[in-house]
């Protein structure tokens, strides 16, 4: 039996990545769910890079908060500060709350609203269309990703990727490095390692670029691909400081409360779980902790919350439409089997299916 609104309790969740919305989503009929984000619209991250060259993409994988939470507030801004009871958000607004989840992922300078998201992208795949030759800084799976989208549909563009680490891909093993590195090499994309460009010193116009080593690279037009910073900078000035590690992440226990509180859960990439900070990890997260939430508000025993337990290190990276490297616990495969795992709809439909929505859109 559902409670009743008068004893349901407040949840407020901060960050409306795939984990947070995703986490608002499944309480908002057990709880009084707030759910604060900067931005109007979650993204399923993993959509991005084909969204740039394909931006009806982003038509199905930018969808607005208020689609999927039917029965939550939405408050569009950022949080600021923490207390004991209540969250600040930056215009000045308190939040009480009686359960906190926090899921603001990493820092990442995106449009406020969903209509201005969509523009961003119908602008680079013009910028993509307009360039004869395209510069990808960094080899980590969205530099590959990019890389293998752009040289699959734009198969006469020259395309270079330059990469600072000693091989592509370094969160999995080196024989999917390997893998990848000979797949680009089959789509005529140039792969620069060991070098590090300083964009600081290219001037508008200019199509030449230096890398560490005095050589150079000329490009119509570059994108940046490295890592973005953990969203966790604002944390040091509120309740939680002393709960982040070293690396800006939340430490966690494994019914994933951030450690030292018992009402306070982290969800995503902004926790110090010891694994490949990827999207439908975030996307169990918060399936483990909305089961807890349910359990403390109807008053469970704690000793019956669920775990989160790290699995194996599994990563599928896409390459292009068809085609993905596969890193699985026993094996590395690349290919067209990996791929037809997650390249063609990039989970995006079944991504949908999970918050409620219909995995095409609805055309008039």
């Amino acid at each position: 039996m559902e409670p009743s609104s008068a004893d349901r309790r407040r949840v407020v969740v901060i960050g409306g990545g795939v984990a947070g919305a995703l986490i608002a989503k499944s309480l908002q009929f057990d709880a009084h769910v707030f759910l604060i984000d900067p931005k109007e619209y979650f993204e399923i991250p993993w959509a991005s890079l084909r969204a740039m060259v394909e931006p009806l993409m982003a038509e199905r994988s930018v969808i607005n908060h208020k689609d999927y939470l039917t029965n939550g507030h939405i408050i569009t801004s950022r949080a600021i500060k923490i207390t004991e009871t209540e969250v600040l958000t930056e215009e000045g607004r308190l939040i009480a709350y009686d359960y906190l989840v926090v899921a603001t992922g990493h820092d990442d300078s995106v449009p406020k609203t969903r209509m201005e998201r969509l523009r961003q992208y119908y602008a680079e795949n013009n910028k993509i269309k307009a360039a004869k030759s395209i510069l990808i800084i960094g080899g980590g799976p969205t530099g590959v990703e990019l890389a293998g989208e752009v040289a699959t549909d734009f198969p006469n563009k020259k395309v270079t990727l330059v990469h600072s680490g000693s091989r592509l891909l370094q969160f999995i093993g080196p024989k999917a490095s390997s893998k990848t590195l000979e797949w680009l090499a089959s789509k005529k994309v140039e792969v620069i390692l060991d070098e590090s460009i300083n964009l600081n010193s290219v001037s508008d116009g200019n199509k030449v670029y230096r890398l560490s080593s005095g050589k150079t690279v000329t490009a119509d037009c570059h994108f940046l691909c490295t890592g973005k910073p953990t969203g966790s900078s604002w944390l040091k000035e509120t309740i939680l400081k002393d709960s982040l590690d070293a690396n800006g992440r939340l430490m966690v226990d494994e019914n994933l409360r951030v450690k030292g509180w018992r009402n306070i859960f982290a969800i995503g990439d902004i926790t110090d779980i010891s694994e490949i900070k990827q999207g439908y990890l975030g996307q169990k997260h918060a399936l483990v902790a909305a089961k807890n939430l349910k359990l403390l508000m109807s008053e469970g025993k704690e000793r019956k919350m669920a775990t989160y337990k790290p699995g194996s290190i599994t990563a599928i990276v896409s390459l292009g439409r068809k085609e993905a490297v596969a890193q699985f616990p026993l094996t590395t495969v690349i290919g067209r089997a990996p791929g037809m795992i997650k390249s063609s709809d990039l989970f995006v439909g079944k991504t949908r299916k999970k918050m409620d929505l219909r995995p095409d859109l609805e055309r008039n």
